[in-house]
């Protein structure tokens, strides 16, 4: 082992030990967004060994001034989110074996990554419950602990959840702390972004390198202008007739009907549309059918997007489709329609 990790190792919670661990672990990271960026980097620079990054949009301007990862070049070359972060996290450290997959996060493909690989821990940053209710039960079904996470405005929380010992998702849904904000609607500053990574990197850590005993056991919640912190014990919430954890859990979350899927994605006044039967998309053949009508604006080897003024819209390689500029579902249904039919 080189010096890389020497001031880590130095560490008492971590030692020769707990580093020799970290570098036989497997992170699967749901999203690299705010949150999934800030985490995947800290990860990474800790040596653990396999991680793998999944995420459905592309870096926009608007991503810049809280996700670290990513560069103007990358908003410019509409790059994946999960592309260009294993791109940037390969040249810090090559160590680490880090997977990039441009991919929606759904019940299906979680229950597939999960099954064919070994996963050790679960990192939240997603941006939406839906999203994060699917990965509880996928979490509970295949007993991954996962580390949730949420941050909107100055505030966040978060939790590590471990299958059989903690509350569920499901468990807390109830009482989980919140207002229905969202950064569309109240913004974010990213110091509050960086203090929920860091405290769901932490619990990482901990859990990664066997330090068990160091787990904090709570749920921590904090507002950093208003200068209010809490943590609070749930122990007892954890739930006999949970669907998702109890003693006779059916998942009800995995259960997903084969329909066109339509989401607002966070931040953006765009929707994705997601098609029942989502195969591997031919960019180069959809090219040549949207240049009959309109000019392609950007083409690489994972997405293709094209002006309808006012819409921007986005295809990516596994058959999902961003519309950018849209006010409602409705309003990205008409559009889609026009060229995906």
């Amino acid at each position: 082992m080189t010096d890389r990790y020497s001031r880590q190792v130095l560490f008492p919670g971590i030692g020769r030990s707990g580093q020799n661990s970290l570098q036989t672990k497997h992170v699967l990271i749901i999203g690299a967004g705010a949150l999934g960026a800030a985490n995947a980097e800290m990860i990474v620079r800790a040596g653990v060994g396999q991680v793998t990054i999944v995420d459905r949009d592309y870096v926009d301007f608007s991503n810049l001034q809280r996700q670290n990862l990513y560069t103007e070049q990358d908003a410019v070359d509409r790059m994946p989110k999960a592309e260009a972060a294993r791109k940037r996290l390969a040249a810090v450290n090559s160590d680490v074996h880090i997977t990039a997959l441009t991919q929606d996060a759904d019940a299906a493909f979680l229950e597939q990554i999960t099954a064919r690989n070994h996963i050790d821990l679960i990192v939240d940053g997603t941006d939406n419950f839906d999203v994060r209710f699917i990965l509880n039960d996928v979490a509970q079904k295949k007993r991954i602990p996962w580390v949730y996470g949420a941050c909107v405005a100055s505030g966040g929380l978060s939790m590590l959840i471990v299958p059989g010992e903690t509350p569920c998702l499901h468990c807390l849904m109830d009482t989980m702390p919140g207002t229905g904000a969202t950064c569309d609607t109240a913004g974010i500053i990213s110091p509050a972004v960086q203090m929920t990574a860091s405290v769901q990197t932490a619990e990482a850590l901990k859990w990664l390198s066997g330090n068990t005993e160091a787990l904090r056991g709570t749920i921590f919640s904090f507002d950093l202008w208003k200068n209010q912190f809490s943590s609070v014990d749930v122990q007892r919430m954890k739930k006999r007739d949970c669907p998702s954890c109890g003693t006779e859990p059916v998942y009800p979350f995995l259960s997903y009907e084969r329909t066109t899927k339509f989401a607002v994605l966070c931040g953006r006044d765009t929707v994705q549309i997601r098609p029942a039967d989502v195969t591997k998309r031919n960019l180069a053949q959809l090219a040549d059918h949207i240049k009959q009508t309109t000019t392609i604006t950007h083409q690489n080897g994972f997405l293709l997007s094209f002006q309808q003024t006012p819409y921007t819209v986005t295809a990516f390689r596994d058959g999902r489709v961003l519309i950018q500029g849209v006010s409602s579902v409705e309003e990205s249904k008409r559009v889609y329609y026009q060229y995906f039919q």
